[in-house]
């Protein structure tokens, strides 16, 4: 079985799996050494490790190839809208990603512009088919999502229309980051018939793997979430630090831990 194939089998468990979003070569091998079954990358995670809240395509493929070759696990890549408005340059950017080495991909409804954040629905959808097409040729798994709930577009039904649309185009997983509350993942799981991802780092943290699974998600991650805690655990150190206390040293994990996982 192809790493492609692991990963799409992954999919089709009765149970949801976990994909943590590691940001570079050090924490994938941390959690692939805690049992995770694949991982996927953040661009928020790679445009935090270079001082910004936004990474270039150049960053983003050379973290994708950097993460898929620090562990045998398989690796979806986020890659934004393809960096890319038309469907067909958009869509270059999944088979750039099927060279780094990832097996699955994902491509967003999001223009990257204020005003109008949302590609209209027509553009959107092409831009699916054209992604699902290079996708099925480079055997990846194509994630569709619909962006509108994290941008202030706050239409649960607008969503479900585009993630029926796009599953329609030929997506394999769908996924609106922004779900906040386990009615309004329902709403979504009970309304398509491809596998949801669910991302934990908007929903209500109080929501459990269990629940999830009663309800029928998939896949659940956690988007820079994890990027975000080292971040804060960084910074509270810091500023212990700077005020001249260095009680956070009690904390640290001892050498030989990581010496384990890193080998």
């Amino acid at each position: 079985m192809t790493t492609a194939d692991e990963f799409r089998a992954l999919h089709e468990r009765p149970e949801p799996f976990l994909l943590p979003n590691p940001w570079d070569a050090g924490t994938a091998r941390l959690l692939a050494g805690l049992g995770f079954a694949a991982l996927a990358t953040t661009s928020l995670g790679v445009a935090n490790v270079v001082g910004r809240t936004r990474a270039t395509r150049a960053e983003i493929l050379a973290n994708v190839r950097e993460i898929a070759e620090a562990t045998p696990l398989p690796v979806n890549a986020d890659l934004e809208n393809g960096f890319a408005d038309d469907p067909a340059e958009a869509a270059k950017m999944i088979e750039a990603a099927a060279d780094a080495g990832a097996v699955g991909a994902s491509i967003e409804d999001h223009t990257g512009e204020l005003r109008t954040p949302i590609y209209d629905l027509g553009l959107a959808v092409d831009r699916v088919r054209a992604a699902v097409e290079t996708a099925r040729a480079r055997s990846v798994v194509l994630t569709a999502r619909c962006e509108n709930l994290w941008l202030g577009v706050n239409d649960l039904d607008d969503t479900i229309r585009r993630l029926q649309a796009y599953e329609e185009a030929g997506a394999d997983v769908l996924y609106a980051p922004g779900l906040r509350t386990l009615d309004e993942i329902r709403a979504v799981v009970t309304s398509v018939g491809k596998p949801v991802n669910v991302v934990m780092g908007f929903a209500d943290p109080s929501i459990t793997l269990d629940q999830l699974a009663e309800i029928g998600v998939r896949r659940v991650s956690i988007g820079a979430a994890l990027s975000r805690l080292a971040l804060k655990s960084f910074m509270d150190g810091a500023r212990e630090m700077r005020a001249g206390r260095f009680g956070f040293v009690a904390g640290l994990p001892p050498v030989s831990e990581l010496q384990e996982f890193f080998g």
